[in-house]
């Protein structure tokens, strides 16, 4: 959750403002910035020829300049005249230097104002005069606190349409007081302003003589930031690992925090290994310190193994590590977060497999009340507990956004689903480990004459699976070998009695069967999983748990319409009658396998020919002695 790569300032500038604008759509925010630009005169003089066209052309303030052009930058955001994505801008004044987000209004939206308030020092918070403190208000100044953002600025706007009245102002600026109390929101300064005339935009209004504070811009170039993670200890992630001959090997990667210099103790994270810094260095040459934001190759003193994703920090305060965190998640994706699928987590440079083990609540925007749910739909906001396929390096994001902040990226279809932002390790697991056990699976499977695997079987209902894997464990067992065969309506009995149909239920119950099947496979048996398991990220999650070779996925490839046909417990017909809800194939999706180890098609081959089909192929992979 950074800021996009055409947003870039030059480092060690201590009076760079990262500033938010949110609000309600059609308070003004786009005019806003329009007005801050054009009035401290950083528009470019051919930019200005082109919004004087364009304000022609899209502009909905008569032969005026449409100064929310200057922000607009998409052609759908112009013909609706609305602001869709974040537009970032920067600039500067003679005492400070800004980066500016301009985040969209609708609610549908929210997640763009989401990344964009993550890395922002102040919030400016629209509100129009006529309108006053609506739901989106609320939202936004719920999601600002949410996220750590210490200095709000209440900008009451289009007082020109109120008469410029105090008594309008003052109540709203009561209300808004009283809403932000609640969320513990302190620091606020309140701002009356005409954003389309400029009034105390940049320059003192002269009708609002009752208005005795500072303009927009005085409170843009005053307020007192708080402090940045470069006053605090050392850590930068490694982006890359140096080797380009055998005399030289370098870490690289940009300071995250603090700074360093030659001779430092540092410890790398996770394995927890110490050296020091023998020296600094970059395309300039070597130097003699690297602050937050400096890219830079790191020496060390002694032989140490590091690759890409760990995080080298000062040795004497380390941060975090931990499989398992509580984090806030935002959730971006079209399809709902599910507790139970697994993710690819980016966390600075790291990598990893992550699970929401559970969602404790969701978090409304309009209040930060705390909601009962099970999944998050998009624009969502949930207090979760996730787990990691292995221990990251974090510190809380109020603390450090660059090691707390992380996105979630869907492995399927590798679209970023979700942001989040660590707020503590779990420490609920620490007590346990790995026991080290003497009889391992080779030693089980050497006394039973074949490896252990598991034969995932999948498809619709009616496909044809559990008469197929029934057929194959008789066989098998007749030839010596030691199976177990779980079926996905006999789990339902006990396993997973306690769980429905949902969409979230089903990826409980493959997690909760792909672990049973694991440890089965640790037992040395040939494991038969009868699973409709509908989702390929479910059964990917399952295959990922196994050595490679171990997972074989069966697809029974039979039509809906064929399934439907032989229908052999009248589940379609009752789907059909809408007594039945959640029923794969009718209302619910099935996502077919895209490269099974085997597919079986049941309409053209009886089910002998199909397990002797089965055998062959494994014997052909080694998984049997003898067929």
């Amino acid at each position: 959750m950074r800021e996009p790569s055409d947003v870039t300032c030059e480092p060690h500038q201590p009076e760079l403002l990262r500033l938010l604008t949110c609000g309600s759509v059609d308070d003004g925010k786009s005019t806003l910035i329009g007005r801050l630009l054009y009035d401290s005169q950083k528009v470019p003089d051919d930019q200005l020829k082109s919004l004087e066209v364009e304000s022609k052309r899209f502009g909905t303030v008569g032969d005026s300049l449409d100064l929310a052009l200057l922000l607009d930058g998409l052609q759908a955001e112009r013909e609706q005249g609305i602001t869709i994505d974040v537009a970032y801008r920067y600039f500067s004044s003679a005492r400070r230097t800004f980066i500016l987000a301009d985040s969209p209004g609708h609610e549908q939206y929210t997640r763009n104002m989401v990344t964009a308030a993550s890395v922002s020092d102040l919030a400016v918070l629209l509100v129009d005069a006529v309108k006053g403190i609506t739901i989106q208000t609320r939202r936004h100044s719920s999601i600002v606190h949410l996220l750590g953002i210490k200095q709000v600025v209440l900008a009451i706007n289009k007082m020109d349409l109120v008469d410029f009245r105090q008594d309008r102002f003052d109540a709203l600026v009561e209300i808004f007081r009283y809403f932000a109390g609640r969320l513990g929101v302190a620091n606020i300064t309140s701002v009356p302003l005409s954003a389309r005339d400029g009034d105390n935009v940049v320059h003192t209004s002269p009708r609002m003589p009752w208005y005795q504070g500072p303009t927009l811009m005085a409170v843009l170039e005053g307020v007192e930031i708080a402090a940045q993670v470069a006053d605090r200890t050392f850590r930068m992630p490694v982006q890359w690992v140096a080797r380009p001959d055998a005399n030289f090997r370098g870490f690289c990667g940009a300071v995250a925090a603090g700074l360093v210099k030659p001779g430092d103790p540092v410890a790398i994270l996770p394995s927890g290994r110490t050296s020091r810094v023998k020296k600094l260095a970059t395309p300039d040459g070597d130097t003699g310190v690297a602050r937050i934001g400096d890219a830079v190759t790191i020496v060390l003193e002694d032989e140490v193994d590091i690759s890409r994703g760990d995080v080298i920090v000062a040795a004497e305060t380390p941060p975090n590590v931990a499989d398992q965190v509580s984090a806030h998640l935002v959730w971006f994706g079209d399809e709902p977060m599910l507790p139970g699928r697994p993710y690819l987590i980016r966390l600075g440079t790291q990598t990893a497999t992550a699970t929401v083990s559970q969602l404790k609540h969701k978090i409304s925007v309009e209040n930060l009340d705390h909601i009962a749910g099970r999944q998050l739909d998009m624009n969502e906001i949930g207090n979760c507990n996730l787990s990691f396929s292995r221990p990251l390096v974090f510190e809380p994001y109020e603390t450090n956004p660059s090691l707390g902040g992380f996105i979630l990226i869907d492995k399927m279809s590798n679209e970023t689903v979700a942001a989040g932002l660590i707020r503590f390790a779990l420490r609920r697991a620490t007590n346990i480990h790995w026991q080290s056990l003497d009889v391992d699976r080779a030693t089980r499977s050497l006394i039973k004459g074949h490896k252990p695997c598991c034969l995932w079987f999948t498809g619709l209902s009616g496909s044809g699976k559990s008469t197929i894997a029934n057929l194959l464990e008789k066989r098998l067992v007749a030839r010596g070998h030691h199976t177990f065969l779980l079926d996905g309506d006999n789990v339902r009995h006990g396993l997973s009695r306690d769980l429905g149909f949902t969409d979230a239920d089903r990826v409980e119950n493959i997690r909760r069967v792909a672990e049973v099947a694991k440890l089965m496979v640790e037992a040395g048996l040939i494991v038969l999983v009868s699973f409709i398991s509908p989702f390929r990220a479910e059964r990917q999650m399952a295959r990922e748990l196994f050595a490679e070779g171990e997972f074989l996925e069966i697809f029974l490839d039979t039509p809906l319409e064929e399934c439907e046909r032989r229908d052999p417990k009248g589940l379609y017909r009752k789907a059909r009658q809408g007594l039945i809800a959640n029923f794969t194939g009718i209302d619910s999706a099935y996502e077919p396998p895209l490269e099974p180890e085997l597919s079986l098609p049941t309409t053209t081959s009886s089910p002998d020919q199909l397990v002797d089909q089965v055998l062959s192929d494994l014997a052909y992979r080694g998984l049997t002695a003898h067929v």
